[in-house]
């Protein structure tokens, strides 16, 4: 798996933490890592963006941005109200491409969900998968309204014939409520993947030295990680 695409089902559900635990513990195993984002938008040119973000909590990672546009939209509207060309599939292939011919694992973060558009031409980061054909690690958040989402994003990516390698859960509530306990079951059903891990909420404040030592504890052993589903899922559901 020298390329993992990561994605979400919408917007702030911890990919960015999510792809930062996940160079932890690439990290961790000995693995030099690399990660890529797409397409950064409504940051300025000196502010960090997700890249760094990830490069802050995991460790030395080679931290690559294609672009950045300063509206927060999606990359395509972004980059044409900045005048500016968009970030196409293709470009994001070859530069993660590029990238894992020089390390163990390329982490490749979209931006938003998996067919927020980034050209004119309607290019998404699921045809920049097909390219690679790499697979796809699915962000989803806990509660209410996640069945949903998370169905339709796996429907997308294997109508194309792409790889779901699994689910991670990008921010477990302290306080978990009914419908976050029950969907710890509906997630894998209804996706047909499996979960493979669950980022406490905050985990992007904890120091990056606690970070690291952590991120093992939240990801499965397919991750690298000692997360035991069956036993999160036993101790959190109703």
């Amino acid at each position: 798996m020298p390329v993992l695409v990561i994605t979400g089902t919408g917007t702030e559900i911890g990919k960015t933490v999510t792809t930062a635990a996940v160079a932890a513990v690439g990290l961790a195993a000995g693995r030099s890592v690399a990660v890529l984002k797409a397409a950064q938008t409504g940051l300025g040119p000196d502010e960090p963006g997700d890249a760094e973000e990830v490069t802050r909590l995991a460790g030395t990672v080679t931290a690559a941005e294609l672009a950045r546009f300063p509206d927060p939209l999606a990359p395509a509207t972004a980059a044409r109200r900045a005048g500016r060309a968009p970030v196409r599939p293709q470009d994001i292939a070859e530069a993660a491409a590029k990238l894992a011919t020089e390390h163990d694992l390329v982490l490749v973060e979209g931006a938003g969900g998996l067919l927020v558009r980034f050209d004119a031409a309607g290019g998404t980061l699921a045809d920049a998968a097909e390219l690679l054909a790499a697979p796809v690690l699915l962000v989803v958040s806990a509660g209410l309204g996640t069945l949903n989402t998370t169905e339709l994003t796996a429907r997308e990516l294997r109508g194309r014939g792409l790889d779901l390698a699994g689910l991670v859960i990008g921010s477990w509530p302290d306080v978990p409520d009914l419908a976050s306990r029950c969907n710890l079951a509906d997630l894998p059903e209804v996706s047909g993947a499996p979960l493979l891990g669950a980022l406490p909420a905050g985990a992007g404040s904890l120091p990056p030295a606690y970070f690291r030592t952590s991120a093992p504890g939240w990801l499965a052993p397919r991750l690298d990680g000692t997360w035991d589903a069956e036993a999160f899922v036993g101790r959190e559901a109703p």
